[in-house]
């Protein structure tokens, strides 16, 4: 199966895990998402200091910068193997 398809049948597979995933594991699948999807960080960070969910989620989708869309999509489908075991 290629990569493109694997990643594909991985977020899907992701709505439905057996057990919800801790904000820390959500937020690794995010950010690992984005990065296959739309590549390094090409947003502004959030203009509100208090907006914690959105500030976690641009910060972790920075410290991917430099990953290439391929390597993104295999560490996605690997963690979402490892969260469906």
């Amino acid at each position: 199966m290629e990569l493109k398809e694997q990643f594909e049948k991985a977020t899907s597979e992701s709505k439905s895990l057996p057990d919800k995933p801790s904000n820390e594991v959500l937020l690794q699948l995010y950010s690992l998402y984005k990065q296959s999807t739309e590549g390094d960080v090409n947003t502004e960070p959030p203009a509100n200091p208090f907006d914690f969910v959105n500030k976690a989620k641009y910060q972790a989708w920075t410290d991917l910068k430099g990953k290439t869309k391929e390597e993104a999509m295999q560490s996605y489908i690997n963690l979402v193997e490892k969260l469906k075991a």
